[in-house]
């Protein structure tokens, strides 16, 4: 017999010992968080059984965590109806900045995590914050822009974007807890809490509790600004005000749909501005065209809060900049895009006619924000470059882009006069969306596949921009960008510009599947692309690709390398120095 076959008799009989492990635990925040001191948030265990409330210990460094913060507990024995219990401490902080490692048992579970709290500089850097998103805003996006508003030549740009020049540029993860896809509510909820979270989730750890407003919460930015400092906020987006983005300044909730409360969030916090649309959530139930359930008039509310109410760009630009503070409203869903509204002026927009361009509620929030000496953060969402980039619609998404864009020069004129204003242009995620070349709807044939050019046959567009406005005189050129997304569900790709309305790619079938909407068929030279992603999905979806960050300004030194999303919080607390008690008195 071989030597590596021979096993010893006694060793044959020696029974083996499976080791027991014991049962894990979740413990919010998670592992590897990193906060703010005296950041607020919502501390909570979930064991995987019932257990005894009596063998529960969590102790924070070695001490038990009702010393360190001095609160009571709730215990649920029986959380939601499963037999498992659960530990919850509400609206806790640690003020002594280090290295933290939670231990928590209660008989055979167990589990710890490790924690840095982190304490800001005790210098100011910077009296103002802009933040401006590029919902889904990718590198084709920028460069798309690029190219229709300033023109290229001979291989170099004929003019650069506004964001291009600032100082200071980084890549960012946007992965999420529960994915490395995300979507905007979590990716913008790491900006604004400097916590991880799960998609579809906003301000919260995404916990076992059924109830979507019942989960850990974490500080927003919005709430921590106003709970330790008397500098103003503001919220710009040309989204739904409801909407992910817009919403994670002042919101808790593991539901991003759950907007009829986001509304009563906004309330809570009270940012001095908020201009986008969503009306819809703000109006009674008994109001046409309303989407509540109940019979709050939140505009009534906000107006007798002393909120000055515009409707129209009209009445923004009459009454607006003298308002203390206001409360702008110009749809009663997401705004329209502005190629339909400023440039093909069709039936898109015949319901709101007069709605405000990004430049100019930009424009009006500064004017608000800024009568306050001490300072103020502003976020500013180009939300329709994402609304857009899902139906595959590139021109309307650049077009959009384009409009961020000048949004940022708005700001960056605003900080020469006021340079202790740190601006920071960034998306919450990508989307998968490339520029390979032209298309050329003077070559010979039908075949739109012909007419793409691709390296030295691709020449340069023909756009035009006779009026200097910053975006092209037509978007129906006989040359054009040959833009594709990577991603997308069965649909007719037609190689041209939509001009009655946002692309729509396809339509459900009587199984539920999402097949090619078929009023683009007979369109000359479409053809059908064979779909890449799940037939549940109506149109594409985001990429996981990093997003771009630029900024400048007092702190924009921090924007390097490879931050993860987190990261940006921290970025602008540090510039606020908000670690470091109670700011502008």
């Amino acid at each position: 017999m071989k030597a590596s076959w021979f096993i010893p008799m006694t060793l044959a009989l020696v029974p083996v010992l499976v080791p027991v492990t014991a049962s894990a635990v979740n413990i919010y925040p998670i592992d590897r968080a990193t906060m703010l001191t005296g950041g607020k948030f919502d501390f909570k265990v979930e064991f995987e059984q019932e257990v005894n409330p009596e063998k529960v210990s969590v102790k924070i460094n070695g001490k038990d965590y009702q010393q360190v913060w001095g609160k009571k507990s709730e215990f649920i024995k029986n959380e939601d109806g499963v037999k498992a219990s659960s530990l919850v401490v509400k609206d806790v902080d640690l003020t002594s900045p280090g290295a933290y490692k939670v231990e928590v048992s209660a008989g055979d579970e167990k589990g710890s995590v490790s924690w840095n709290i982190y304490q800001t500089p005790a210098k100011r850097q910077a009296k103002n914050v802009i933040l401006f998103i590029g919902d889904g805003l990718s590198v084709a996006h920028r460069t798309g822009a690029r190219v229709l508003s300033k023109g290229i030549s001979e291989g170099k740009a004929d003019g650069r974007l506004a964001m291009d020049d600032l100082s200071n540029m980084a890549f960012i993860g946007t992965s999420s807890t529960d994915s490395i896809a995300a979507d905007s509510a979590n990716t913008m909820s790491a900006y604004m809490t400097g916590h991880k979270s799960g998609v579809n989730a906003l301000g919260v750890y995404v916990s076992r509790a059924k109830d979507s407003l019942n989960h850990p919460k974490q500080e927003t930015l919005g709430e921590l600004l106003k709970r330790t400092t008397n500098m103003s906020v503001g919220i710009v987006s040309d989204a739904e005000l409801e909407d992910a983005t817009p919403a994670a300044v002042v919101s808790h909730t593991r539901r991003r749909a759950d907007k009829s409360e986001i509304v009563s969030m906004f309330y809570d916090v009270k940012p001095e501005v908020m201009l986008g649309g969503g009306s819809a959530y703000f109006l009674p139930q008994t109001t046409p065209g309303s989407k509540r359930k109940d019979d709050q008039n939140y505009i009534e509310r906000f107006q007798q809060a002393g909120y000055q109410l515009a409707t129209d760009a009209d009445s923004l630009k009459q009454q607006g900049a003298s308002a203390s503070k206001l409360l702008g409203l110009f749809h009663t869903g997401n705004m329209d895009d502005v190629l339909d509204r400023r440039f093909l002026k069709n039936d898109v927009t015949k319901k709101f006619p007069n709605q405000p361009d990004l430049t100019e509620m930009t424009q009006t929030a500064l004017d608000v924000l800024s009568k306050n000496d001490n300072g103020f953060f502003l976020m500013v969402e180009s939300a329709l470059i994402d609304k857009a980039s899902h139906p595959l619609d590139w021109e309307r998404s650049i077009y959009n882009t384009i409009m961020l864009d000048q949004s940022v020069a708005v700001a960056k004129k605003f900080a020469e006069t006021h340079p202790d204003t740190l601006i920071i242009v960034t998306g919450d995620h990508t989307h998968g969306i490339s520029i390979i070349g032209t298309v050329d709807d003077n070559k010979p044939g039908s075949d739109m596949r012909e007419k793409v050019g691709v390296y030295e046959t691709a020449g340069y567009p023909n756009y035009q921009d006779k009026n200097g406005d910053g975006y092209p005189d037509k978007v129906d050129v006989s040359k054009r960008l040959a833009v594709f997304f990577n991603n997308f569900p069965d649909y007719y790709e037609t190689f041209r510009p939509k001009l009655d309305g946002r692309f729509v790619p396809a339509i459900q079938n009587e199984k539920g599947e999402y097949i090619a909407n078929a009023a683009y068929k007979d369109v000359p030279g479409a053809v059908l692309r064979t779909g890449n992603i799940p037939r549940d999905a109506d149109t594409g979806v985001h990429s996981v690709d990093d997003m771009i960050v630029q900024a400048s300004g007092p702190g924009a030194e921090r924007i390097r390398g490879y931050m993860d999303n987190t990261e940006l919080f921290r970025v602008i607390t540090d510039a606020l120095s908000l670690g470091h008690g109670k700011q502008g008195q």
